[in-house]
């Protein structure tokens, strides 16, 4: 099985962001993205309705760290400490040295390769530092953008489940990407 210490959450740092723990004062910042239909058009939650509710998600997302069952971070640009985005391993399933990683980041930064960056520092913290053996993502079949920075970063496509979930009233479809960890050379 699986020993995790997820109590710190460590600074994560690529070329143009900074990832970092999620914290109470992220609240506005995290509402305006879990607010915004935009964002959760594919993720299966409902809007948030309150600031109220985005601190309740960063406490939630503290205490499952704490129990050593998730980790989250918020992403930054580098020069700012607003939260323009999250990203981490919001189930690990330990038995399995698994995890299922999620992520949103805000409109204003889609399409600059922010997202592919963020995954990538997080891909490789989880297999080095918390040694998972595979990393899943589920998606919806049209979420292209998602879809494209998972294959560009070495996820493939596993299944495609039919009307598995109700999301927004609906029952939809999700395609299971997965990764797993880099083979070691051993010459």
């Amino acid at each position: 099985m699986l020993r995790l210490d997820l109590t710190h959450i460590p600074k994560l740092s690529t070329p143009r962001l900074i990832l970092r723990e999620l914290v109470d004062e992220d609240a506005p910042a995290l509402f305006e993205l879990r607010s915004n239909p935009a964002v959760m058009r594919f993720i299966p939650k409902p809007l948030n309705t309150s600031t109220d509710e985005s601190r309740l998600m960063v406490r939630e997302f503290r205490q499952a760290s704490q129990r050593s069952e998730a980790i989250m971070w918020g992403i930054t640009v580098k020069g700012s400490k607003q939260v323009m985005g999250y990203i981490g391993f919001w189930r690990i399933i330990k038995e399995h040295h698994r995890a299922e990683i999620g992520y949103a980041l805000h409109p204003d930064l889609w399409g600059q390769g922010l997202m592919s960056e963020s995954l990538s520092a997080v891909m490789d913290h989880g297999f080095r530092k918390m040694r998972l053996h595979s990393v899943e993502a589920a998606v919806t079949p049209d979420n292209l953008s998602s879809i494209h920075v998972l294959e560009r970063n070495g996820f493939v496509k596993e299944g495609h489940f039919k009307e598995n979930f109700r999301a927004h009233g609906v029952f939809v479809d999700s395609v299971i990407y997965s990764r797993l960890t880099p083979v070691k050379d051993t010459k």
